[in-house]
């Protein structure tokens, strides 16, 4: 059986292949009234605040026509912005050439934390540069990984 934030993601995911963007993540905060948070991003450019309010309104017309009752609550729609960490591989191509900070499991024992550019992505795996030092380190091993700003 889904659970209520399965639901919300999936009917997102309607809205958002329609707008060329994905579901970064869904998030239902247990304020008063109720927040519910949905995160969209896109492959190769910044998600742009009309397609943000456009799929809130699309959203909201799904939520109540399939019944997702969530009582009194508040839809925000928005990009991830650089506070959160990148959680799908799909983030990753656009931050090419940009400062991650990444904590990855090596093997079961260790977590290894680096920071360096990444250079690369491919199907499964990210080429990270730490100080010259070019590591491979696939996807599935990832624990966090945050774009760190620069000015």
């Amino acid at each position: 059986m889904q659970t209520i934030t399965e639901k919300i993601s999936e009917l997102a995911q309607e809205c958002a292949l329609s707008h060329e963007v994905f579901v970064v993540d869904v998030e239902l905060k247990s304020t008063q009234p109720k927040e519910l948070w949905v995160f969209l991003d896109k492959e190769h450019e910044d998600v742009s605040i009309d397609v943000c309010s456009k799929i809130s309104r699309e959203l909201g017309f799904l939520l109540d026509a399939h019944d997702v009752d969530l009582g009194t609550f508040r839809l925000n729609v928005s990009s991830p912005g650089l506070s959160r960490p990148l959680s799908d591989l799909r983030q990753f191509p656009k931050n090419i050439g940009r400062t991650c900070r990444i904590r990855y499991r090596v093997n079961p024992e260790l977590v290894q934390k680096d920071t360096g550019k990444i250079q690369g992505v491919n199907e499964d795996k990210i080429l990270l540069n730490v100080e010259g030092e070019l590591i491979t380190i696939a996807f599935d091993q990832i624990l966090e990984a945050k774009i760190i700003p620069t000015i």
